[in-house]
């Protein structure tokens, strides 16, 4: 083990309460919480335990590890928490100028060794810095990721219109994966009800292009393959002249213009009668 590196494990084992300190107040300040401190106590832990493992200089040898998983840990938390990658990278490498100053005072008249010291600190620091700004996009990515895909399930449920009816109300722009989402979501509820009929409303589709059009023949034809029927609601004008400029053949598909109508139709299918008292 370079001497250099020897003189960093003996300052963070000798001077550890102080560096702590030190760090704990430069990232928030003298009333740094203890939630700051125990990240910080940990990080300190870790790095002292990786320049003691036989690859000091490789984050990704087994040696970091614990290391690595700090950091991830740590990224994962502040991104939860709405921090910046910036802040989380800011946390790490504030704990250069408490470990710069401990070697000064401890290397001051050996200008080598401390030269080589404040190198190596350096070096180790900003890899950890960089490991945390990785691992936060990663989480950032998962995390919206995951929203995405809750609000694409929060904007197309299946609701139970009537008995052995079901609909659909769509909102937004619709394309492969939320069509498949939405088909395999009524596909079950089709199974699961025992439903005769479904209902795609279209209402809240902003435009209906080519894609569009086939996706929703698709699904179409995946409810019939299901011994099911289907009507598609919410055929505005503006959609209707679009569909029959683009030549999608939709021979076959009941539409109706809204979703009262074809709950109506629904209701009628079903034999039932609806009528408007006195």
């Amino acid at each position: 083990m370079a001497s250099h590196d020897q003189t960093l494990i003996a300052v963070l084992q000798e001077e550890r309460g102080a560096l702590l300190n030190a760090w704990s107040s430069a990232t928030h300040g003298p009333g740094a919480n203890s939630a700051t401190r125990e990240e910080a106590d940990a990080l300190l832990d870790s790095l002292l335990r990786a320049l003691q493992s036989d690859a000091p200089d490789d984050l990704r040898a087994e040696g970091w590890s614990h290391a690595r998983h700090l950091l991830d840990t740590l990224s994962a938390s502040r991104a939860a928490q709405g921090q910046s990658a910036g802040d989380t990278s800011a946390f790490v490498l504030a704990l250069k100028q408490p470990i710069f100053a401990a070697l000064q005072q401890r290397l001051g008249q050996d200008s080598q060794t401390l030269l080589q010291a404040v190198v190596s600190v350096t070096t180790k620091l900003d890899a950890m810095a960089q490991w945390t700004a990785t691992a936060f996009q990663r989480t950032r990515e998962e995390l919206i990721s995951r929203q995405q895909q809750e609000l694409l399930e929060l904007s197309t449920p299946v609701i139970k219109l009537w008995e052995g009816v079901l609909a659909v109300p769509m909102i937004g722009t619709l394309d492969s994966s939320r069509t498949q989402m939405v088909m395999e979501a009524l596909l079950q509820r089709i199974v699961d009800t025992e439903s005769e009929l479904a209902i795609i409303d279209i209402t809240g589709v902003p435009t209906v292009d080519t894609l569009v059009a086939q996706h929703l023949l698709k699904t179409v034809t995946a409810i019939r393959l299901m011994g099911a029927d289907c009507i598609i609601s919410g055929v505005r004008p503006q959609i209707a002249q679009t569909i029959v400029h683009l030549g999608v053949d939709l021979q076959g598909v009941t539409t109706k213009a809204s979703l009262a109508a074809a709950l109506a139709l629904a209701l009628k299918r079903g034999g039932y009668v609806v009528t408007k008292t006195a």
